[in-house]
């Protein structure tokens, strides 16, 4: 089967941790839309770190039919800004002496559980119309849910460019694919134009011969010799 060099690509919207920061999206710009003062320089950070989170993954799954890397490093990116995120809400509960509810509280369990349908339907009653502790509680388990899911996320692409590379080893793959099959084609045109048994014994040696010198030099060049 030859080598695919461009991959299937740009599906972000099937993938959980775009759902889960869309969500993280829409929920901070009620938030602080709610809850902080016009000209409260967090708004503005807070917002354009949950944006950061989402259109990372967005772009990451984008790159990713021809850099592997570029999508790693974008996941990362996302990663990183739902923390900074996650950040601002517990400042926020800490700096208002509100609680963080823990996780394995009946309310802790119950944002856990809003977190798994993840869907802006779901959370939209409590975060427009419910106090700032349940709101900012909420999206803290939220975004704890999606960097988790975020880490595994990273773990696989690192264990996909490890096993399978990026671009530059797809089309090596193929290239070498391509001389390999002319290769081929030009050994039994080669052979199929022997005139005789003899002549066939004799270029069959010829190519033999070829065969074990690129043998040789393939195995200098990676330091098996």
């Amino acid at each position: 089967m030859a080598t695919q060099i461009i991959l299937p690509h740009g599906g972000y919207k099937r993938l959980l941790t775009y759902q889960k920061s869309d969500v993280i999206y829409q929920g901070t710009a009620v938030f602080v839309r709610r809850f902080l003062e016009r000209g409260d320089r967090t708004i503005d950070q807070m917002v354009q770190a949950a944006r950061s989170g989402k259109q990372n993954i967005i772009e990451g799954s984008e790159a990713s039919a021809t850099s592997k890397e570029t999508e790693l490093k974008l996941t990362n990116v996302a990663k990183a800004s739902l923390e900074e995120l996650l950040e601002d809400y517990l400042d926020y509960l800490k700096t208002r002496h509100l609680p963080e509810w823990p996780k394995d509280s009946e309310k802790g369990l119950a944002a856990r559980r809003l977190g798994r349908v993840g869907t802006w339907e779901a959370f939209a009653p409590h975060l427009e119309k419910k106090s700032d502790e349940v709101a900012a509680n909420l999206m803290v388990s939220l975004i704890r849910q999606c960097t988790y899911l975020l880490a595994k996320q990273i773990a696989q692409l690192e264990d996909d460019f490890r096993k399978h590379g990026g671009i530059r080893e797809r089309m090596y793959a193929a290239r070498s694919e391509a001389r390999a099959e002319d290769w081929g084609k030009a050994a039994y045109s080669r052979l199929a134009g022997a005139q005789s048994l003899d002549d066939l014994t004799v270029r069959y040696r010829e190519m033999a011969d070829e065969l074990r010198r690129m043998a040789a030099g393939i195995k200098k060049r990676k330091g098996w010799a």
